[in-house]
C-alpha cells in the first residue's frame, strides 16, 4: 500500500482544498494519471497519482481543506511482472472492467458538465465556482444541458449559472412571457444575502491575512513618464504579433524594468528568515492574472536571462493556462517578487499586499496622458504612470528601495529604439 499526502503547492502555502477526485476506490490508476484536483489561493493544480494501481481508499472528502503532508487517498500499488491487474469481486457486486490500454483513462464528468448541446466534443471541467452555486441552487442535469456557455471554448461560468438561475426565479404570465416577480416586490429592510467562500477565496483571504500580521509593510510611490515607451510599443506591436503570435503589452517591458531594477538592488530579491535574509540568486517573477474565482500568480522562472520578447511569450502562455485551470504546481512555485497590474482596470494608484514570504511586490498602474512640466518650464502632453511598491520593512529600509524604485523609473523613461526585443 502507499500513502498518497497533500503535496506542498508553493513556499507560503501550508494547505489545499480538495476540490474534486478524478478517481473513486476500486477504480485503476496509472502513474503520473490525474487523480485529485487540489485548490488553493495561487492554482488549481490536478495532482498525479505517484504510481500505477488501484485506489482502495479516499481519506479526505471533497470541499475538505487539509494541511501539507495529510494522507489523502491510498493507492494498492501493481505488480509489475503481473497481467493488468483485477478489482476484487465482493459478493453481489460485478466485477469492474479494466480499461484496454489502447484506450486513455478519462475522468467520469461531473453531472452537468456537457455543455450547449451535451455533445461529447463540447464537454469540459466546469470550475469549483461553477460546482458550488449548482449545488446551491440544486441545478438538474437537464437544465444544466441548456444553458450555453460564455466562456472560452463554451466554458459555463459563475454569471452563466447566475443569469440561468435569476430567469429561473421569473414567473410565466398567461401569454407565455416572462415577468420579473423581483423588480415588483417591495424591498424588504435589512435584507442580506451570504455568499458562500469559495476554497480559492478562503485560500485567498488566509494567505493575506497571513501577510499583514506577518509582515511589517511599507510603501513608495515613484510617478513614470511612460511615452517612450508608449511610442516604441505602437511602432512595432503589430509586426510582434504577426512575427510572434502574441500582443506585446506593457507587462513584459515592467517586468524587464523590474528584472534590471532587482540586479542593481538585489536585497529586495529576497525573503525574511529568524536566520537573516535569504538572498536568491535567481530572479523568478510572480505576476498576478485574474481569474473567475479571484487571482492566481503563476511565475516566470529565472526571468533575468530573458529578453522583452521571451518575457512577453512566457507571460501570455502563463496567462491564458492560468485562465484555463491548466497550470502546473511548478508554474506557481519559487516566486521571489511579484509585478500586479491593477492599471488595466484604470485604477492610477494602488498598494499590495506582499505575497510571503517575498520581500516586495511592484503595482503598475493605469498610462494617463496628462500635463506635465518639463525642464526649462515647458507644458507637454506626456503618458504617465504611477508604481507603487510594497516592501518588507524587516528585510530593508526606505532608502534601498527607493533607489529600486528610481531604477525602474530611469530605465523607463531611457527607453528607445536601441532596447534590444531580443
Amino acid at each position: 500500500m502507499a500513502s498518497v499526502k497533500m503535496p506542498q503547492l508553493g513556499e507560503s502555502i501550508t494547505e489545499g482544498t480538495i476540490s474534486k477526485w478524478l478517481k473513486q476506490p476500486g477504480d485503476q490508476v496509472k502513474k503520473y494519471e490525474g487523480l485529485v484536483e487540489v485548490i488553493t489561493d495561487k492554482v488549481n493544480a490536478e495532482i498525479p497519482a505517484p504510481l500505477a494501481g488501484v485506489l482502495k481508499e479516499i481519506k479526505v472528502k471533497e470541499g475538505t481543506t487539509v494541511t501539507v503532508g495529510t494522507e489523502i487517498a491510498v493507492i494498492e500499488e501493481s505488480v509489475a511482472a503481473a497481467p493488468t491487474p483485477t478489482i476484487p469481486r465482493e459478493r453481489g457486486r460485478e466485477p469492474q472492467p479494466v480499461a484496454q490500454e489502447s484506450a486513455p483513462a478519462v475522468a467520469a464528468p461531473m453531472p452537468g458538465e456537457a455543455l450547449g448541446g451535451g455533445s461529447t466534443e463540447s464537454r469540459t471541467r466546469l470550475s469549483p465556482a461553477v460546482r458550488a452555486l449548482i449545488e446551491e441552487h440544486h441545478i438538474t442535469d437537464a437544465e444544466l444541458g441548456r444553458i450555453q456557455g460564455s466562456g472560452v471554448g463554451g466554458r459555463i461560468s459563475k454569471k452563466d449559472i447566475e443569469d440561468f438561475v435569476g430567469r429561473r426565479a421569473q414567473p410565466v404570465a398567461a401569454n407565455g412571457e416572462q415577468r420579473q416577480a423581483v423588480a415588483e416586490a417591495p424591498a424588504v429592510p435589512g435584507a442580506e444575502t451570504t455568499v458562500p467562500l469559495t476554497p480559492m477565496r478562503r485560500a485567498i483571504a488566509s494567505n493575506m491575512l497571513k501577510s499583514k500580521q506577518t509582515i511589517p509593510h511599507a510603501w513608495t510611490v515613484a510617478e513614470v513618464d511612460m511615452t517612450n515607451v508608449v511610442r516604441f510599443r505602437q511602432q512595432v506591436k503589430d509586426s510582434f504579433k504577426q512575427r510572434e503570435g502574441v500582443d506585446l503589452t506593457f507587462v513584459p517591458i515592467i517586468v524587464k524594468a523590474v528584472v534590471e531594477g532587482l540586479k542593481a538592488v538585489p536585497v529586495l530579491n529576497a525573503s525574511w528568515s529568524d536566520d537573516g535574509v535569504v538572498l536568491h540568486k535567481d530572479i523568478n517573477i510572480g505576476v498576478a492574472v485574474s481569474v473567475e474565482d479571484g487571482l492566481i500568480v503563476p511565475v516566470v522562472h529565472q526571468a533575468d536571462r530573458m529578453s522583452i520578447a521571451g518575457l512577453a511569450k512566457s507571460i501570455d502562455d502563463l496567462a491564458r493556462r492560468a485562465r484555463a485551470t491548466k497550470l502546473t504546481i511548478p508554474d506557481v512555485q519559487a516566486a521571489t517578487f511579484t509585478v500586479n497590474n491593477p492599471g488595466t482596470f484604470g485604477t492610477i494608484l494602488s498598494y499590495s499586499i506582499i505575497a510571503p514570504p517575498q520581500a516586495g511586490i511592484l503595482a503598475m498602474d493605469a498610462i494617463v496622458k496628462r500635463p506635465v512640466v518639463l525642464d526649462g518650464d515647458a507644458i507637454a502632453i506626456r503618458s504617465m504612470m504611477n508604481l507603487c511598491l510594497s516592501f518588507d520593512h524587516r528585510v530593508l529600509d526606505g532608502v534601498s528601495a527607493a533607489r529600486f524604485l528610481q531604477g525602474v523609473r530611469r530605465w523607463l523613461e531611457g527607453f528607445s529604439e536601441q532596447v534590444p526585443l531580443y
